[in-house]
C-alpha cells in the first residue's frame, strides 16, 4: 500500500531518508533520525507522583502568607522564585529557582480532612464509600497507558504505602510495592532471580503450568483465577527481563547519585525517573512526616530541604533527558493545613481541607504560574475552588487519558474514573 507524501512524519522522512543515503548520511542528519526516534517512545505519557503523606501546610510551602497576622504568619520566610511575583518558602531554594517550570495550584477545596478518607479521595477522585472500591490513580494509569512491552509493571508505588489498591480494576494493575530503596535491584525487587542451586526452574514452571491450566479450564471465566494466572506470567517474564537492570541504581555515575541525596526519598526519586524511562507509565513515592499538629517549624524543615533536593533533582534530570514534556509530576497530600496556628508550648498547624495546595510540573502544562487565590489570609479560596474530582479530569487530561470514561463495578455499576461534572483546571491547558 503507498502511503501518500502528506501521511508521513517528521520521523518518518527522517528514517527514511537515513536509510536511503546509508552510510553516506551526514552525523547530524543520522543524529536529527536518531533523537526523532528517540522522541517517538516518549509520546507514551508517564506520571510521577510526589505523595506528602499527612498533608503539607500550604502557607509554610508554597501559598505563604507574610504579610497576615502573627497568628498565620508562621516562622519561615519567603524568597522570590525565577518567575516575577511568585514567592515560595526560603526551605526549597533549589524549587524556586524551577518555578517556570511548576504550575502551584492553591484553590484546592476538597471539604474531606480525616487523613484515610481524604487519601482516599485524592488519590482515587472519588469519596469513599462503603461498598465500591474505587482504583487508585496508578490503576487508572496502568489501565489506560498499558506497556506491556516494557516487561516491566506498570505501577510502582516506592517509600511507604498507598492508600488503597486497584479496586474493581484487578490485581493485575495493583501497585508493586518498594519499601527502602536499596542500590542494586535485587535488593530492590527480593526474589528477583531463580534462588541458586535451583537449575529446575524451567521444569517446575512447565509442571505449574499444566497444573494451573487444568485448573483453570474447570472455572473458566472466573476474572480472579485470569488475573491470579496474568500476575503470574508477568511475574516470570520480569524474573529473565534485561528490563530489571532500571532498578539497579548502580547503573547511573556516582555523581548523579549523589546529586539525589542519601536519604530515601532522593533515591526513589532516582529509580522514578529510571523506571518512567524504561517505560513505566506511574510510579508512586511516599513520604510522610506531615501531620504537624504540633512543633510545625521543626518538622518541617528538614524535610522540605529532603523534599527540595529529591524532587528539584528529579525535575531538572527529567528536563534534561527529554523526558519533563512527557511526563506529569505531581506534588500533593491529602489536604493543606489550617492558617491558625495552634496554641501551646509546640505550636503547629491542624488539619485544614477547605484551601490548600498542589503543585504540578512536565506533561506539556502551562507552567510558571499559581491557579487560584486563598486571600491574604489563606482561610478560604477565593473564586472557583477545585475539587478532587476537578484535580483528576486535570490529570488524567495531561496524560491522554479521558476522564469520562466508565468502568463496570463488579455489582455491574458503571462508574467514571473522575466524579460526574468534573472538569480539568482549564488555566493548565491550550495556548
Amino acid at each position: 500500500m503507498t502511503i501518500p507524501a502528506d501521511r508521513f512524519t517528521r520521523r518518518q522522512w527522517l528514517k527514511i531518508a537515513s536509510a536511503a543515503m546509508g552510510s553516506t548520511a551526514p552525523v547530524w542528519f543520522q543524529s536529527l533520525a536518531a533523537r526523532a526516534d528517540a522522541a517517538a517512545t516518549r509520546e507514551h505519557k508517564s506520571c510521577i507522583l510526589l505523595w506528602m503523606g499527612g498533608g503539607p501546610s500550604q502557607v509554610d510551602t508554597f501559598d505563604m502568607k507574610p504579610d497576615a497576622p502573627d497568628v498565620i504568619r508562621g516562622e519561615f520566610q519567603p524568597i522570590a522564585t525565577n518567575v516575577p511575583g511568585i514567592q515560595v518558602c526560603e526551605h526549597v531554594p533549589r524549587l524556586a529557582k524551577l518555578m517556570d517550570k511548576l504550575a502551584l495550584v492553591r484553590n484546592m477545596s476538597t471539604g474531606e480532612a480525616d487523613h484515610y478518607r481524604a487519601s482516599y479521595y485524592m488519590q482515587t477522585g472519588h469519596k469513599l464509600l462503603p461498598n465500591t472500591n474505587h482504583p487508585l490513580l496508578g490503576s487508572v494509569a496502568s489501565a489506560e497507558l498499558d506497556r506491556k512491552e516494557t516487561e516491566l509493571p506498570n505501577f510502582f508505588w516506592l517509600n511507604g504505602p498507598a492508600t488503597a489498591n486497584a479496586g474493581y480494576l484487578g490485581a493485575r494493575h495493583a501497585p508493586m510495592r518498594i519499601g527502602e530503596i536499596r542500590e542494586k535491584s535485587e535488593r530492590n525487587l527480593e526474589d528477583s532471580k531463580p534462588a541458586r542451586g535451583f537449575p529446575q526452574f524451567d521444569q517446575s514452571l512447565n509442571l505449574l503450568r499444566k497444573v494451573d491450566e487444568q485448573f483453570q479450564s474447570q472455572y473458566r471465566g472466573n476474572k480472579v483465577l485470569s488475573d491470579h494466572r496474568e500476575i503470574y506470567q508477568s511475574a516470570v517474564r520480569l524474573m529473565r527481563s534485561s528490563k530489571l537492570n532500571a532498578l539497579d541504581l548502580t547503573g547511573e555515575p556516582q555523581s548523579v547519585r549523589a546529586a539525589y541525596g542519601e536519604k530515601n526519598f532522593g533515591k526513589s526519586c532516582l529509580l522514578a525517573r529510571r523506571l518512567v524511562e524504561a517505560g513505566v507509565p506511574f510510579v508512586g513515592i511516599g513520604m510522610g512526616g506531615y501531620d504537624t499538629h504540633n512543633d510545625n517549624w521543626n518538622l518541617l524543615q528538614p524535610l522540605l530541604s529532603e523534599l527540595d533536593l529529591g524532587m528539584s533533582t528529579l525535575l531538572h534530570d527529567l528536563d534534561t533527558r527529554g523526558l519533563l514534556d512527557s511526563t506529569l509530576v505531581i506534588w500533593m497530600g491529602e489536604f493543606g493545613r489550617s492558617p491558625i496556628i495552634s496554641s501551646g508550648n509546640h505550636p503547629g498547624r491542624d488539619h485544614s481541607a477547605k484551601a490548600w495546595t498542589t503543585v504540578l510540573a512536565g506533561a506539556g502544562l502551562k507552567t510558571g504560574q499559581t491557579i487560584g487565590d486563598t486571600g491574604k489570609k489563606g482561610l478560604e479560596v477565593e473564586g472557583r475552588p477545585t475539587s478532587a474530582g476537578d484535580f483528576m479530569a486535570t490529570v488524567c487530561k495531561a496524560l491522554k487519558i479521558d476522564y469520562t470514561k466508565e468502568y463496570m463495578t463488579p455489582e455491574g455499576r458503571p462508574v467514571a474514573i473522575a466524579d460526574a461534572g468534573s472538569e480539568p483546571i482549564p488555566e493548565l491547558f491550550g495556548t
